[in-house]
């Protein structure tokens, strides 16, 4: 019998943030690393996907593509 381990909510949760990054950079077509830099610059992983992940999984990948490469936008903007 085989047995499967379940993904922690932790792991789970980064897989969410890692496609959210690949999905603004292909979108954007840039690099998956431009991506990650300019969202760890303005702490968009930390102050918005993750503490808001029970909400923005629920998306849909395109809606939810288009609203972080706004907010992206938004915060840099801002900075």
């Amino acid at each position: 019998m085989e047995t499967y381990l379940e993904p922690t909510k932790a792991e789970i949760e980064m897989g969410f943030i890692a496609s959210c990054i690949e999905s603004v950079a292909d979108y954007l077509g840039c690099s998956y690393r431009e991506i990650f830099e300019r969202m760890e610059r303005v702490g968009l992983i930390d102050k918005y996907i993750y503490p808001y992940y029970d909400v923005l999984h629920k998306e849909s990948r395109e809606n939810l593509t288009k609203s972080l490469i706004d907010t992206l936008t938004n915060w840099e903007n801002a900075a």
